[in-house]
């Protein structure tokens, strides 16, 4: 059985107005296509992003496997100089190398402490903010953060949610997103944010048999694309060539509801994390009656949620 493939939709030209009217409030993912993003679709070449941030040093991920998977950590953390690390996710195989000639680079720009500062990449790489115009199709306050990824070509990232509504933004290169909607979550085998299937293409169906079950959404970006990714929504990305791109996250929660401690946008929001812990508690106390009791009594608590806490709107 193969899993349901659903073409995410594209839409051309669209004001903040329009998109704040119609596209928001379905809380699907949209591409926006022909968006005015500024120089950097055509000034960021290799070169010119090696030369614009020089040799200040960035800490990477490298993995000798094209599937980057963060439950199992199958990556090391290296720090280079900017510009060879830009040179090197360029090239295919490598002369220099920390792992294995066909090692993979990603580069996720975090803040100068990244456990407290928030990536933002007016202050991280100055120069290149200068070229890029962010569609502001949100409120000056909302702003949580400009996030900077460059990707080896070939880069598959572990599928995950974040709390926050995002945009990617593909400034240059190509990019391949599966999509999973909230609500698939039962078919994704979570663990935290991340999702334990890491080959959406070839699932482990003896080890994942309910992955078949969630309906994929995809899109294909090219350089000036901008995927909306609303909150809750699990993406798995391959970078199909080297690129760079920008993700921007704002809060569209109340400020108080998010985690004050998260500076990656995928802490779950305050009252959900309080709910987990009160649940955790109530299923240590259903352990003090026998098996059959405790199935019973379980049984009840999942209709209870259902009832109470689940949406009855959904299609």
């Amino acid at each position: 059985r193969a899993q349901a493939v659903v073409s995410v939709s594209r839409v051309a030209g669209v004001t903040r107005e329009q998109f704040v009217r119609d596209i928001y409030p379905r809380r699907m993912p949209v591409v926006l296509e022909g968006m005015e993003l500024g120089a950097c679709t055509t000034k960021w070449t290799v070169d010119y992003l090696s030369q614009a941030e020089g040799s200040k040093e960035v800490k990477i991920h490298v993995s000798a496997v094209p599937q980057m998977d963060f439950l199992s950590k199958n990556f090391v953390y290296r720090t280079l100089p900017f510009d060879v690390f830009v040179q090197r996710a360029a090239e295919v195989k490598h002369k220099e190398y920390f792992l294995s000639e066909d090692e993979k680079y990603y580069l996720r720009s975090v803040g100068e402490d990244a456990r407290k500062d928030i990536a933002d990449i007016r202050k991280q790489f100055p120069i290149l903010a200068e070229d890029v115009q962010i569609p502001e199709y949100f409120e000056k306050e909302q702003f949580f953060s400009s996030v900077f990824r460059i990707s080896s070509a070939g880069l598959q990232l572990w599928t995950h949610y974040d709390v926050m509504d995002n945009f990617l933004i593909q400034v240059t290169g190509k990019k391949r997103v599966a999509l999973y909607s909230p609500r698939d979550a039962p078919y994704l085998y979570l663990s935290g944010t991340k999702s334990e299937v890491l080959d959406v293409d070839n699932p482990d169906l003896e080890k994942y048999p309910l992955f078949v079950k969630a309906k994929r959404y995809q899109c294909f970006l090219e350089a000036g694309d901008v995927l909306f990714i609303p909150a809750l929504w699990f993406h798995n990305v391959i970078s199909e060539e080297f690129g760079v791109a920008l993700n921007v996250f704002w809060k569209h929660l109340p400020a108080e509801s998010y985690d004050k401690s998260d500076t990656y946008g995928n802490k779950d929001p305050v009252a959900a994390s309080r709910a987990i812990q009160i649940l955790d508690r109530a299923l240590k106390t259903l352990e003090e009656l026998p098996e059959e009791y405790r199935d019973f009594y379980a049984r009840r608590m999942v209709l209870r949620i259902q009832e109470k806490a689940y949406r009855n709107d959904y299609g």
